[in-house]
């Protein structure tokens, strides 16, 4: 028997409004629209599904003021995550929007129209209060942090939701089951007592007899509910951890476990994420929930130390257990016992017996190195999985970012590294020199501050996807304010996987040497106002605060600089 929704019904928005889609469908044709962001687009699926019950639209100010005060929706209801819809000012305009106003909203991947909106309110967020209150802290080291300051806009809009239709999905179709959908396949299978798990991570034999003994200790079948959505910078991408969770569940007792995919946005918010996951989990029908040490916790702060405390998320679970009407199962630590071949809680294990472990630090560096991973720790077909997705570093791609004044020299060592890294071979070499980008995506930008970003981030699109399939990347634009280059790092790390390799060189040529060695007289037409906003001319030329090299052709030779750049490659086992 499948558990109680959380607030008592579950907001299936879908089945809803099943009866009235043709008429939302056509309504949606001629209202103004949002086209969501990535997080948008997986918040709105869970609310009109019934994940996120009693959710039926975005919050209101007065539901998220007492979200960030309460961990409660303004009716008393515990909800400790807010779950919101920004906006901008240029977006408020746009679209006229006000109280009343009705706004389709839609998938960025194939602009359909999934729901309709009705504005309730609109209102200017704490984004301070909101990263304390939340996230514990207003530190950018934080991810969700640095996304509430770098991508949130400035305002938020609530409101509730008519469901025109789910989004599409072409990948791991059987999988995706609604909240109502898996229900019935508990009730189809007389599943009484299920034990839910949560992980963003792939799954190794640690994993497979943690979920076997809690699902034997409370006689109970396992729900392996794997995140799907946003998760945290760098992690595995989604397709090879659901490649690795389909190879493991064939190592579970027949009929024991069952596979579904969560298409969660998650924020990482330790304690307050606990209690989310465990509402999450209610709703699509769970009656235990396993909560583990330091639960979506994301690691350490500007500090260097732990965001969260490893049993705080277990603490606060434990606090609302009367409310959440699921039972917490603490996640068990678990270990190796060479001796007997088994996997044991660490608490349990008598003492000086030999135990083994590898750490996720020495597991990712034995995937890059290509270094053996014992059969006890994981399955073979899973290792094959991970070796097949992350390659060692020498197959792995990487961006050299080269950033500097005009005519530093930058283009010229771009032009000298293609050239030896198409001698050493083994990778396709690409090289993204500014001017020629600009000439090729963008002929009409200018360079304002905003169009100067504007390239930036499209420069580092195309280097994150050309380092994804595996090339050695050059790029050089002349970058000259540290927020641009700050997109360009994040977007090659978070974006290119495996080739999430990035490298930023500082052409620290001087100014003076720059302007003087112009042999084209492009400073000069600069200072008689015939270029606007050139780089140190018109606009300053921040410098980077954290390169990884710092170069000057004026101290070095072009081979000298390029020597330099390949050592620095070749120390992290690139080349």
């Amino acid at each position: 028997m499948a558990n109680v929704p959380h607030g008592g019904v579950l907001k299936d928005l879908l089945a809803r409004d099943e009866h009235i889609r043709k008429q939302l469908k056509e309504s949606a044709l001629s209202l103004p629209d949002i086209l969501l962001t990535e997080r948008q687009l997986c918040d709105l699926e869970l609310i009109i599904n019934g994940g996120f019950s009693p959710l039926e639209g975005f919050l209101t100010q007065k539901d998220y003021d007492s979200v960030l005060d309460a961990l409660r929706l303004a009716d008393g209801t515990l909800f400790p995550i807010p779950v919101t819809l920004d906006v901008s000012e240029a977006d408020i305009e746009r679209l006229s929007l006000a109280p009343g106003k009705q706004v389709a909203l839609r998938d960025p991947r194939d602009d359909e129209a999934l729901a309709i909106l009705t504005v309730d309110d609109i209102y200017q967020p704490n984004r301070v209060k909101e990263a304390v209150a939340v996230f514990g802290a207003d530190d950018p080291a934080h991810p969700s942090v640095n996304y509430l300051r770098t991508r949130v806009k400035e305002y938020y809009v609530g409101g509730k939701v008519a469901a025109i239709q789910a989004p599409t999905y072409f990948d791991y179709v059987p999988l995706r089951y609604t909240p109502s959908e898996l229900r019935a396949h508990f009730k189809k299978l007389a599943w009484r007592k299920v034990v839910a798990f949560q992980t963003r991570n792939p799954m190794h034999r640690a994993h497979r007899e943690l979920t076997v003994r809690a699902a034997r200790q409370h006689q109970a079948n396992i729900l392996i509910h794997p995140v799907v959505g946003l998760t945290k910078p760098g992690d595995v991408d989604h397709y090879t951890r659901v490649r690795v969770y389909e190879a493991i569940m064939e190592k579970y007792p027949h009929g024991m476990g069952a596979l579904a995919l969560l298409p969660l946005a998650m924020r990482m918010a330790g304690p307050r994420e606990a209690v989310w996951h465990a509402i999450i989990r209610k709703n699509y029908g769970a009656t235990h929930f396993i909560v583990g040490r330091d639960h979506a916790g994301p690691g350490k702060n500007s500090q260097g130390k732990d965001f969260y405390g490893p049993y705080d998320a277990q603490d606060l679970v434990t606090k609302y257990h009367e409310e959440l009407q699921i039972e917490m199962v603490p996640f068990q630590q678990m270990t190796y016992l060479p001796s007997t071949d088994e996997y044991m809680p660490v608490d349990e294990v008598p003492q000086g017996v030999q135990t083994l472990d590898i750490s996720g630090t020495e597991l990712r560096r034995r995937l890059k190195t290509g270094a053996p991973i014992p059969d006890w720790f994981s399955y073979e077909a899973v290792v094959k999985t991970l070796r097949e997705s992350y390659p060692p570093r020498q197959k792995q791609g990487f961006v050299v970012f080269l950033t500097g004044f005009y005519n530093s020299g930058k283009d010229t060592i771009a032009k000298a590294l293609e050239n030896v890294f198409n001698q050493q071979g083994g990778r396709s070499v690409s090289l993204l020199l500014g001017d020629s980008v600009r000439h090729e995506l963008a002929p009409a930008h200018g360079f304002t501050r905003e169009e100067r970003h504007q390239h930036l981030q499209r420069i580092s699109f195309v280097a994150a996807e050309l380092a994804r399939a595996g090339a050695a990347v050059i790029a050089a634009p002349v970058a000259p304010h540290e927020a641009g280059r700050v997109v360009a790092r994040e977007t090659v790390t978070h974006h290119a996987g495996p080739g999430g390799n990035f490298f930023l060189i500082h052409v620290a040529t001087p100014l003076e040497h720059c302007a003087r060695e112009d042999r084209h007289g492009v400073y000069d037409k600069a200072k008689r106002g015939e270029i606007e906003g050139f780089i140190g001319v018109e606009d300053e030329f921040e410098k980077p605060e954290n390169a990884d090299l710092t170069v000057d052709i004026t101290r070095q030779s072009i081979p000298e600089v390029v020597h330099s750049i390949v050592l620095l490659l070749e120390a992290t086992g690139l080349l």
